[in-house]
């Protein structure tokens, strides 16, 4: 019925000149009313149908009309956008209106069937736009809202991702840093105790070994109790400065340790807290590769640009340790990286091996 040409009143299909044209002008509206079954999937051709069956009113002896034209602007309006409606409309129009010159100048049609027909299809055209813009940009506005939420759902979770990669990092070093330091210092003064057959002299080591597993025990104990407070500041410091007791331990394993500070510390905790971490770092790596070393400098500068950190053995020169090595040198990297510094590892000038960090006095991570 959308597609069945309204007559006038009192205009009748019985004459000789409507009987020649209404087979032909029935097909055609029957295939536009049948295109009106795609208008959602390819509104863009039932649109240029319904101009087609536009024109085929012209050659009626009669103004007739439909609304099919109507139904298809409203489509390409809801389905397309309000831009491709207005650009389809003025070319059909154009082509509808240069179509109607043609045949009234030719004779084949009349020139009330040709106004009548272009007057009746630029209404139906304009309502069908004017309530097709109106739907459609009110379903292309919920459609973007609704791509929105989605994208700030996934970014969410994309977020939320990695800042549980970064928190697992960080507890990684931690971690490393509290056990292998702590489990090195035990190893190297129980070597010393098995090698004593003087209980005497053994004792000391004994009760060193005691005490490092308590205070390896008790920052074990701080970082586990992060991980089950949900109230935890993420990314804070687990455990505290630590610098004091890395070079006490040293000196206990036997090794002649000097701690040289020069300057304040006057720095925020989490640069303190690098600066430790690195001296813990290179001295372990003294305790566990170091080869005929016996002497440790620590020396530890505080300047109005940052902090110089250097820990140097006098043992035998070793090649440079592969990057798989170890998670140790890449904690400590990954720690003053993030602090906006710089640290280098290897050979010493003449013996042993050098650890070197630079960090800014205030964090730039």
């Amino acid at each position: 019925m959308i597609a069945t040409p309204v007559l006038p009143e009192g205009v009748g299909t019985n004459s000789r000149e409507w009987r020649q044209v209404l087979p032909a002008l029935s097909i055609v509206v029957v295939l536009g009313c049948l295109a009106l079954l795609l208008r959602r999937r390819y509104p863009l051709i039932v649109f240029a149908s319904s101009y087609v069956v536009a024109l085929a009113y012209m050659f009626a002896p009669a103004p007739i009309n439909g609304p099919l034209l109507l139904v298809a602007t409203y489509s390409v309006a809801v389905y397309v956008s309000s831009r491709a409606a207005l650009v389809g409309v003025a070319i059909g129009m154009a082509v509808l209106a240069s179509a109607g010159f043609v045949l009234t100048a030719t004779g084949v049609s009349s020139t009330t069937v040709v106004w009548g027909s272009l007057v009746n299809e630029a209404l139906n055209a304009v309502i069908g736009g004017l309530i097709g813009a109106n739907v459609g940009s009110r379903a292309r506005y919920v459609t973007a809202l609704i791509d929105h939420s989605q994208r700030l759902v996934v970014e969410r979770d994309q977020q939320a991702q990695l800042a549980a990669a970064a928190e697992r990092e960080r507890i990684a070093r931690e971690l490393h840093d509290i056990v292998a330091h702590s489990l090195t210092v035990m190893v190297a003064l129980a070597e010393g105790v098995a090698a004593s057959k003087d209980a005497a002299q053994a004792r000391p080591g004994a009760e060193a070994i005691s005490a490092t597993g308590r205070e390896a025990l008790r920052d074990m104990r701080a970082t586990l109790g992060v991980l089950r407070d949900a109230d935890a500041a993420p990314l804070a410091p687990l455990v505290r400065d630590t610098t004091a007791e890395t070079v006490a331990s040293a000196r206990a394993a036997g090794f002649e340790t000097h701690l040289t500070v020069v300057g304040e510390p006057d720095v925020p905790t989490a640069t303190r807290l690098a600066v430790s971490r690195i001296v813990q770092e290179g001295v372990t790596n003294v305790l566990r590769h170091a080869r005929a070393a016996t002497r440790i400098d620590v020396d530890i500068r505080y300047t109005d640009e940052g902090v110089t950190v250097s820990v140097v053995d006098d043992g035998l020169s070793a090649p440079i340790p592969s990057a798989a090595g170890g998670f140790g040198l890449q904690g400590v990297r990954e720690r003053v990286e993030f602090a906006g510094g710089t640290v280098t590892a290897g050979p010493g000038e003449q013996r042993g091996w050098t650890v070197r960090a630079w960090l800014p006095r205030e964090e730039q991570g």
